[in-house]
């Protein structure tokens, strides 16, 4: 099936030229140039995966964010001209799933839309059954097949990224993984970080799963190694 990209940026020239690259190599793209109505015009399209700029008129890209993020977890590749890394951490905070900064080789893109959407993926393959893709531990339900998150029977929102690492750190409870190891399980050799990148995720998912972030039961810090996740019964 053609997957679907939505583009926000006011960019023209840079829409067409990623409307007919995309298009090239079998995607359907539709943009708007502005941040104003993202939500509806996701509700319309309802895409795969949306390229959201950074930099733009009346909304910006991380208010954007904010507002997808309230009512979808589809994948986001954000693009920024600014080269601050603390523009990258507020928008991986945020939810982005990753980041390209401006000017970039469409190939460039093409290659993280691809990876992003196999991360997001959870395809059920060779017989197994969904009471075999989930991990429980406690009051914590990981749904591999409906990419679903449980706490205590309510469902948490996440982003891909955050969704893969504890799908990772849950595969392997009680056992110290190192930030690369981490993220080379998570995210394979597709991805493209910097430093701080599995730090903002770890913290960003203590929030949402934890019972109380600063003393964190569940997702340990095991210093100058890495993280370890502590399996309950």
């Amino acid at each position: 099936m053609t997957k679907k990209i939505l583009i926000i940026d006011d960019d023209i020239k840079l829409i067409e030229l990623l409307s007919e690259y995309l298009g090239g190599n079998q995607f359907d793209v539709f943009y708007i140039f502005d941040g104003m109505n993202a939500v509806a015009e996701i509700r319309k399209h309802m895409p795969d995966l949306i390229i959201l700029d950074y930099m733009m008129p009346g909304k910006d890209g991380l208010e954007v964010l904010r507002d997808i993020r309230m009512h979808h977890d589809l994948p986001v590749i954000m693009l920024t001209a600014k080269g601050d890394d603390t523009d990258r951490i507020v928008g991986l905070e945020l939810g982005a799933d990753d980041y390209l900064s401006k000017p970039f080789n469409p190939r460039e893109l093409l290659a993280r839309i691809k990876a992003v959407l196999r991360r997001h993926g959870t395809p059920l393959s060779n017989g197994l059954q969904n009471k075999d893709l989930v991990i429980r531990s406690g009051d914590l339900i990981l749904n591999q097949a409906a990419h679903t998150i449980e706490v205590n029977n309510n469902i948490i929102d996440l982003s891909t990224t955050e969704f893969k690492i504890l799908e990772v750190l849950m595969k392997n409870p009680n056992r110290v993984l190192s930030r690369d190891q981490i993220m080379n399980m998570a995210q394979g050799k597709d991805f493209m970080a910097f430093d701080r990148s599995i730090d903002i995720h770890i913290s960003k998912l203590r929030s949402k799963i934890e019972t109380d972030p600063t003393t964190p039961k569940r997702i340990k810090t095991i210093w100058g190694t890495g993280y370890m996740f502590v399996e309950f019964s």
